[in-house]
């Protein structure tokens, strides 16, 4: 069905589309055993990041590890890890003149949590899918966007290629029976209106009081920061009055979004940061802003990890599993294991960058580094789950706001979903690939490592068709990403730790760059944090040039 031929459904005869839709929608929502053997035969499979490499770190190294070693291979800088960390240290040595680096990668693929796929032939997103404008505080992102020539500077502004900003309608909301645009519930009561407004100036007096800025550690860290951060963001919106339900609901969606985890679960200061850092908050009116818009792709931010790993293919060495690190008076010593060739080889380096998250750097350098070893002890990550659903056709539309690039379901447990051919330009749609997001609590890691794939689409989809339950009979692929360590919580009392300070600026031969040290998981911290730590490696290796042998 064309998209000019949608129409609206009452409720009773989207239930009678429903039980129309065959046997997989009522298989799926009845819940039996049948539906079980149906997602069974459904093609599909699960990608993303390999536990079992990752997990090579927990124990004793198989036996086939025993065999000869490869030669050994020297670099003046090694960096451990290719996220997006990784990477701008890389981008940011090349471009400062260093060509003695390398890149040695656990996965075949580089970017980390911005990696994309492909399904019938679509572009799909595996983990993050946009970037914010960056203010002018990112002026490093700002200088990549630049040179991939998505924006340009005329007369004293920039102007961004539309292309890659985000079509409209950007967002809606699935409440009460009908979507509506935007991620607000609408209509709210006086009360809720009330509070929203206060809210908003709660933002504003944040921004103008405290001083907010992305990336965050160049915004001012004082004492009445350290006070938002030593409670939860939870407490400090019921101390402040602000406990209207649908604002609580979606103060506690733009945390799990973002964070990962509930507004129990952050800090205050990392609640305020969310929306005070970038584009603040606007209560509906009729004076709101329009909120900015944000950049996103197909494949969503793989474009940006693409586009920076093409010029350092040869620097790149991925399925290298790093199994140790022994830092000697004059070089750093690296065990590592080639995945590919499945033989041990040596590396060593000068200058070690780890762009990894800092529980794994603390499994690779060992216990010892105080910093570290009390930043592991503080610091959560939440698991993800990605589904990516390839269709046949478009969905049935509920009443309401038109398909949007973000579609979000009010009360749902899942984040909702993107629409990976919005940004297409055909004037007739069609098939398409929607990427559901789900931040699971900490304590379903478990589950998500070891269930198996029927399990988890069950569960995707029981959420998804509710709103839709004709997507079992559109569904023609279903491929799964699941990511045990996604991001960083920015739990209470994290942001302000002495410890995160310390690795930041830590003397010696082993750089940390990852947005693990910023507390929390965004694009804009952990390009920033590559970059800057590439600049610093530069100017020792300036004061000492060396060769590679």
């Amino acid at each position: 069905m064309g998209q000019g031929a949608l129409m609206d459904w009452s409720r009773r005869e989207f239930l009678q589309a429903a039980a129309g839709a065959g046997a997989g929608a009522s298989l799926l929502l009845a819940g039996c055993e049948a539906q079980q053997a149906e997602l069974a035969q459904l093609p599909g499979a699960w990608l993303g990041a390999s536990a079992e490499r990752g997990h090579r770190l927990r124990g004793p190294l198989p036996a086939a590890q025993s065999a000869p070693a490869l030669p050994l291979q020297r670099r003046h800088v090694l960096i451990v890890g290719g996220g997006i960390a990784g990477l701008a240290c890389a981008r940011g040595l090349s471009q400062a003149g260093l060509d003695d680096f390398a890149l040695l990668e656990l996965e075949d693929q580089v970017g980390g949590n911005s990696r994309g796929h492909r399904m019938g032939g679509m572009a799909c997103p595996m983990g993050a899918h946009y970037l914010p404008l960056p203010g002018p505080q990112s002026h490093e992102v700002y200088q990549l966007l630049e040179q991939l020539g998505l924006v340009r500077q005329e007369l004293g502004r920039a102007v961004w290629d539309e292309r890659y900003l985000c079509h409209s309608p950007q967002e809606r909301l699935f409440f009460e029976g009908q979507w509506h645009e935007g991620l607000l519930p609408p209509e709210p009561s006086p009360n809720a209106l009330a509070q929203l407004r206060r809210f908003e100036q709660a933002v504003e007096h944040a921004q103008r009081e405290l001083g907010f800025a992305m990336p965050s550690h160049r915004a001012p860290w004082t004492p009445a920061h350290a006070a938002l951060d030593s409670q939860s963001f939870a407490a400090w919106l019921q101390a402040q009055g602000l406990n209207e339900p649908t604002l609580r609901w979606y103060l506690d969606y733009c945390c799990r979004d973002d964070y990962g985890t509930s507004s129990e679960g952050v800090s205050a200061w990392a609640g305020l940061h969310y929306f005070a850092s970038r584009h603040g908050f606007h209560a509906p009116g009729a004076d709101s802003i329009e909120r900015e818009p944000v950049l996103t792709w197909p494949q969503g931010n793989a474009f940006l990890s693409e586009a920076m790993a093409a010029p350092l293919r040869e620097r790149i060495h991925a399925g290298r599993t790093v199994l140790r690190i022994e830092a000697g008076k004059h070089d750093i010593s690296l065990r590592v294991w080639n995945e590919g060739l499945q033989r041990e080889e040596g590396w060593q380096c000068q200058h070690l960058v780890l762009a990894t998250p800092l529980f794994m750097a603390q499994r690779l350098l060992g216990p010892g580094l105080a910093a570290l070893d009390e930043v592991v002890a503080q610091q959560a990550h939440a698991p993800w789950l990605v589904a990516n659903l390839q269709l046949k056709q478009p969905l049935l539309q509920r009443l309401g706001a038109p398909p949007a690039w973000d579609n979000v379901i009010y009360g749902s447990q899942a984040l909702g979903y993107v629409d990976a051919m919005h940004q297409s330009l055909r004037p007739v749609s069609g098939p398409t690939v929607l990427s559901a997001y789900w931040a699971l609590p900490q304590s379903r890691r478990g589950e998500l490592l070891r269930s198996d794939r029927r399990h988890w689409l069950t569960q995707v989809l029981a959420e998804l068709s509710a709103v839709h339950p004709d997507l079992p009979t559109q569904l023609e692929r279903a491929d799964l990403v699941r990511w045990g360590h996604a991001m960083s919580i920015p739990s209470p009392g994290l942001r302000g730790s002495s410890a995160l300070r310390a690795l930041r600026n830590l003397p010696g031969r082993v750089h940390f760059a990852h947005s693990d040290l910023a507390a929390y998981s965004v694009f804009e911290e952990a390009y920033t944090l590559g970059y800057e730590t590439a600049t610093t490696v530069a100017k020792f290796t300036t004061n000492n040039p060396i060769k590679s042998s």
